[in-house]
């Protein structure tokens, strides 16, 4: 039976469960964490995250997928302190997330030596850890994809080549450059079907997104409770429509919640901007919605459970 790596070691993945495929237990500047510690507090952070997670997972969640990677000051062995205490498991990533620039030491070497890294990360342990990722990650911005993004993109791709983990993006639907992810795939000979492309759920463009699930990737419906966006009665609209078009089996519900963000100081700041954003929005609100619009319980079960299973097999 196939397994995945989690903080805590190896699990099939067959116990999943329903599944947050994309929440952040925690994400900072990792470059002002390291030079100036005294501004963050450790212990509201974990307080934060074990809040978070304590909440979904008294909801029936049994795992979630964090995508803080290099760049977003990814922090393993917090992650594995929060699943140990929570119960719940968590999948971290390797990978880099930049919209422009590389580092001097990721510029000065190819793009085999970066998947060496993540690899590293997959096989052996990230952080001088025993703690594997068990998922790649890649992004671009609204700036498109600069050489060094392409790089990631393409180290990423070769990872995946290697390891056989599945890879999920950050991406802009619209700049529609979800699509421009998937050529770089293809040229490196990504089975598509192991492709996430993130935060779809940003956009009611039905002809874009159907653009992607033809290519064969899934797409995340993943921001919910980000209203500045797209409000909550667009994203429900567009996932309807797109179930319709019969691509349940395809898509996955996730919130992008950051328990801690350096963009969103103090607490306070964040909950008025983003009242609803919260990692339990889309069980307690989101899902009876859809579930009174017609989606059904076997749709649901899908979304939140089957289809994890189905991108990492």
């Amino acid at each position: 039976m196939k397994q995945i790596n989690s903080v805590t070691g190896p699990i099939e993945i067959d116990r999943l469960g329903k599944t947050l495929v994309h929440e952040h237990l925690r994400t900072r500047a990792e470059s002002v964490a390291v030079q100036f510690p005294h501004l963050y507090d450790a212990d509201e952070e974990y307080r934060l995250a074990m809040d978070q997670v304590t909440a979904v997972r008294d909801r029936g969640i049994k795992t979630i997928f964090d995508p803080s990677v290099m760049g977003l000051d990814r922090d393993v062995r917090f992650m594995k302190r929060v699943s140990e205490d929570s119960g719940v498991q968590i999948i971290a990533a390797t990978g880099i997330y930049t919209f422009h620039y590389l580092p001097t030491r990721f510029k000065a070497n190819d793009i085999d030596f970066m998947a060496d890294q993540f690899v590293r990360d997959i096989e052996v342990g990230v952080q001088n850890s025993e703690i594997k990722a068990g998922f790649l990650k890649c992004a671009t911005g609204n700036q498109g994809i600069t050489p060094d993004v392409e790089k990631v993109i393409r180290a990423v791709a070769r990872a995946h080549l290697r390891t056989g983990v599945p890879i999920m993006t950050h991406s802009v639907p619209e700049k529609e450059n979800g699509l421009l992810q998937i050529q770089i795939f293809e040229e490196e000979g990504v089975d598509l079907s192991k492709v996430l492309i993130g935060h779809c759920g940003d956009t009611d463009h039905l002809d874009y997104l159907e653009r992607l699930l033809e290519k064969g990737v899934y797409i995340g419906m993943d921001r919910y409770g980000l209203t500045s966006v797209i409000s909550t009665e667009q994203r429900n609209a567009t996932l309807l429509a797109l179930i319709e078009k019969g691509y349940v089996n395809r898509m996955f519900l996730s919130q992008d919640y950051c328990c801690t963000s350096d963009l969103l100081k103090p607490e306070s700041y964040k909950k008025s901007k983003y009242p609803d954003w919260s990692m339990t929005f889309l069980l307690d609100q989101v899902i009876p919605t859809l579930l009174a619009q017609g989606v059904t319980k076997e749709d649901i079960h899908i979304l939140m459970t089957e289809n994890v299973k189905s991108w990492l097999r």
